[in-house]
């Protein structure tokens, strides 16, 4: 048998201090979860904008590349794309949110607008393309660094809204019961020890 659930006070004195600590945990959990649960519904919006965008910028990169394709042919829009450098300068670095390490995507984009290859044979719609996708780029690496957020955000509300059903459905429950109990017993005990006083002091 559990030693703690003796009908003491010092077993009352200290399931009520567990039942409020217990119960501050769960007010603590339930405003974390809410403060995490209006976080993502922001980076939601802020997804649900940037794939909107993402699409209509590819979109038209894609029918920029198109007119390249056609005006200068294939083989020589293939050839000046082995210029473009392989993007290298993105760079993590994370803010916390109640406890939640958010990554933050950067990157090094002052040249990201110059392209690497001559203007004497190519045609504008190459470097329109060129400039759309370097404008998708910027965009992707905005997105990817959301939804990782948004995706950590939610592993996190699940557990603490796991945590927190446990504190509100077991544990508080427990306690408060314990409580109730020790309380009873203690206040029949004394009533007891009352009656029996009542009765020496009468036959004295």
């Amino acid at each position: 048998m559990d030693q703690t659930s003796f009908p003491t006070k010092g077993n009352l004195i200290l399931a009520k201090n567990t039942l409020q600590l217990s119960k501050q945990g769960y007010e603590l959990m339930d405003k974390k979860r809410n403060v995490l649960i209006r976080e993502i519904m922001e980076l939601n919006a802020k997804a649900k904008d940037l794939q909107e965008s993402i699409d209509l910028v590819f979109a038209h990169a894609y029918a920029a590349l198109q007119r390249a394709n056609i005006e200068m042919g294939i083989s020589n829009v293939e050839r000046f794309s082995y210029g473009v450098p392989q993007e290298n300068t993105i760079r993590i670095k994370s803010r916390s949110i109640m406890g939640v390490e958010i990554p933050l995507a950067s990157y090094d984009n002052s040249t990201s607008g110059t392209p690497n290859f001559g203007f004497g044979n190519t045609s504008a719609s190459l470097d329109e393309a060129y400039s759309k996708f370097n404008e998708v780029k910027d965009l992707i690496i905005s997105l990817a660094s959301i939804e990782n957020s948004a995706y950590r955000l939610a592993v996190s509300i699940k557990k603490t809204q796991k945590r927190a059903n446990a504190l509100k459905n077991i544990t508080i429950p427990k306690y408060e019961s314990l409580v109730k109990n020790i309380q009873e017993t203690l206040e029949e005990r004394d009533r007891d020890e009352f009656t029996r006083l009542k009765v020496i002091k009468k036959k004295k």
